[in-house]
């Protein structure tokens, strides 16, 4: 039965991370659930991220402090002393007190926290959905391409994908996923249920299909504690990744950060390794806040920022961040593809504890999926025109800006992988 809270759907979506990280996550501000808008951004308490060359002048001025080990060269997450400095600003929280403490005396961005990064379903107001029941028999949406694809045909051949999420469960009544590989998800609780955000991954690999249907895609399982893990990480994790050999890193996750700056380790990865891979593109989600603050990693100049669409094919979808730095807005709600077979417990209202049955097919809409349909589309243009996966999504944002939609701005469609070239 429905339960009828009126919590915010954000305070329920926080308070799952919250339980799952226990003690190692703190909100900011402090004041999040009093907030309509919601957190600014989650962090690791305890740690802060600092470049490698800078690490010797904070421990200094922090009077103490650890490097942790693993990451990425190039970055350190440093653990604080117990105390702060006593000349250090208040504040409750002390990581935040270190921080305040480096901005007056290093400048901001020296210093930062270690944010959480989550799939996008988001830890703010929106209305982007959990997954929802269809009619058995229901096809996928974006339609799938005929079976028997003509030579020439934008499919994805001879491209690789690798998707960071929360694993891959295989989806065998789902045809057009044969031949997709990945780490497998633990996606049922100890009642036999399908937890949050399980099967993201493998409706993500399903909506990439769905554009080109020959790609090889790989599904890599590192968001498993609620959907989310931690920026140092994710770095760490983008960087193995680059030993598969992608052509493009599809990565429907990110987070929002303190005075919206590039996340330091996130950087690091995009400067020293990202731009150092000769045609390698990565395709970012540009976040399901409704809001126009800078969604990382899609705010990177390196990476395409995909939004969300409406289910009109032409209006932004009302979840969908936007502004500037999101390069292309592509189909994201109410799409259909593979699933999971089993009951789900709704987590978020209006639709708590709401019990959901699925046939290994669901609806879903959210950034999440605008990105896997772009990635799709990059896919199947490399494996026409013979271009790297930068140069692909480069003629695709150059197309997308000639068909534009107003007061959105340029969109790209199924169908749109040749661009001018002519339709597949």
């Amino acid at each position: 039965m429905e339960n009828q809270t009126t919590e915010p759907k954000y305070i329920a979506q926080i308070k799952l991370i919250l339980a799952a990280y226990e003690r190692q996550v703190e909100v900011f501000p402090e004041d999040w659930e009093k907030r309509p808008e919601g957190a600014d951004y989650l962090y690791r308490t305890g740690v802060v991220l600092v470049r490698d060359e800078d690490v010797p002048r904070v421990i200094e001025l922090f009077q103490g402090g650890r490097p942790d080990e693993g990451g990425i060269g190039g970055v350190t997450r440093l653990l604080l002393p117990d105390r702060v400095p006593p000349e250090a600003p208040e504040d409750r929280s002390l990581t935040q007190r270190f921080l305040k403490y480096a901005d007056l005396r290093l400048g901001r961005g020296v210093v930062t926290p270690e944010h959480l990064f989550y799939v996008t379903p988001s830890v703010s107001p929106c209305p982007a959905t959990e997954p929802e029941e269809v009619t058995p028999g229901t096809p996928p949406d974006p339609v799938l391409p005929t079976p028997f694809l003509s030579a020439g045909a934008a499919d994805g051949r001879g491209v690789k994908v690798v998707v960071l999420d929360v694993g891959w469960s295989d989806a065998p009544a789902a045809y057009w996923l044969t031949g997709v590989t990945g780490d497998p998800e633990n996606a049922f609780d100890g009642a036999g249920h399908i937890r949050p955000y399980a099967g993201h991954g493998t409706f993500i690999a399903g909506v990439m299909r769905a554009i080109a249907r020959n790609v090889e895609i790989v599904v890599k399982s590192y968001f498993t504690t609620a959907g989310a893990m931690w920026e140092f990480d994710l770095a760490q994790a983008l960087d193995e990744i680059l030993d598969l050999a992608p052509d493009i890193i599809s990565l429907s996750a990110g987070t929002r950060t303190r005075f919206d700056l590039a996340p330091l380790a996130l950087d690091v990865f995009v400067q020293t390794r990202l731009n150092r891979v000769n045609g390698l593109t990565l395709v970012a989600a540009a976040g399901n806040e409704s809001s126009r603050d800078y969604f990382w990693p899609a705010a990177f100049p390196e990476a395409v920022g995909v939004g969300a669409l409406a289910d009109n094919g032409r209006a932004r979808a009302s979840f969908s961040n936007f502004g500037g730095w999101v390069d292309v807005y592509a189909p994201g709600e109410h799409l259909v593809n593979a699933f999971l077979t089993g009951d789900y417990v709704c987590t978020e209202p209006p639709n708590t504890g709401e019990l959901r049955s699925f046939q290994g097919m669901a609806r879903w809409s959210g950034t999440s999926f605008a990105t896997p349909l772009v990635a799709g589309l990059i896919a199947g243009r490399m494996s026409v025109t013979g271009e790297s996966g930068k140069q692909a999504a480069d003629a695709l944002l150059a197309f997308a800006l000639t068909q534009p939609e107003p007061g959105t701005g340029p969109v790209l469609r199924a169908g749109d992988a040749l661009g001018s070239l002519g339709q597949n």
